[in-house]
């Protein structure tokens, strides 16, 4: 587990590197079938990603990788789950809140998970028994994997008093999230945080929010690393329809709608 905890710190550290590189330049925007926005960052960040992730010859399932059927999926003990630029909508806008998510999968559980976020260049991740998460602020995307274990810190949520934080998203604050809000203002004093990409999981795990509700689409590879970390400091990823804990490598890779609070 210590081998590819270290494999998916670099990876993403060095995919965060590519990403920068491109969000300092004129980029062009493509749009993909599903009508969603495609940069060349993100294809550069997945060829680095991949260039990790396959010597360990555990598959991989990314955003940006051809999607296989589950029939050839089903068998999968172990997987990668890559999200190589979470947040392309905030990419675009140049607001900072963008992520590298890599998560690893057993039996549909995640059980350990990786984000990177370039911009501010925090590194989230779980510990290699997937019992604690940890964070650390680099230097530089260079730094060694030593010096990111000897030196994160643990993370850990809080409590609410007062007010009940709530994080939603830039660009996803829909009617039902809305609604999941006001039934909650009735009795309670309430503070919308908003955050784009997977730092809404991030926010969650280090105390600076309280429930984060969702309750419009996200695929597998956007929720994964974010599970992996919250998970790892007991908070919970409760889907929707099933009122259990979210599954991964699923048939269908959309996930349900899904509460995550402790």
């Amino acid at each position: 587990m210590k081998t590819n905890l270290s494999v998916a710190i670099q990876a993403a550290l060095e995919a965060g590197e590519a990403i920068l590189k491109v969000y300092e330049t004129n980029f062009n925007v493509e749009t993909k079938d599903d009508n969603s926005p495609l940069t060349l960052a993100d294809k550069n960040a997945n060829d680095v990603i991949n260039s990790y992730l396959k010597p360990t010859e555990i598959p991989i399932i990314s955003e940006e990788n051809r999607q296989l059927d589950f029939s050839e999926r089903k068998d999968w003990k172990l997987c990668w789950i890559v999200d190589p630029l979470d947040g392309t909508k905030e990419f675009i806008k140049r607001n900072g809140e963008f992520t590298v998510n890599i998560a690893l999968i057993d039996n549909g559980n995640p059980v350990l998970g990786v984000i990177y976020v370039p911009v501010s260049k925090e590194l989230y991740f779980t510990s290699e028994d997937g019992k604690t998460s940890k964070k650390i602020i680099v230097s530089s995307e260079k730094i060694s994997v030593e010096e990111v274990f000897e030196k994160a810190k643990n993370i850990k949520p809080s409590s609410p008093r007062k007010i009940i934080k709530i994080v939603g998203s830039r660009s996803h604050l829909n009617d039902e999230t809305k609604n999941f809000i006001s039934e909650i203002e009735k009795e309670k004093n309430v503070e919308i945080v908003s955050k784009g990409s997977s730092l809404k999981f991030c926010l969650m795990a280090e105390g600076l929010a309280h429930i984060y509700p969702r309750f419009a689409p996200t695929m597998e590879w956007d929720t994964a690393a974010g599970h992996a970390i919250c998970n790892a400091v007991g908070i919970h990823v409760i889907d929707q329809t099933t009122g259990k804990p979210m599954r991964y490598n699923k048939p269908n890779l959309l996930n349900n709608y899904f509460v995550v609070k402790a």
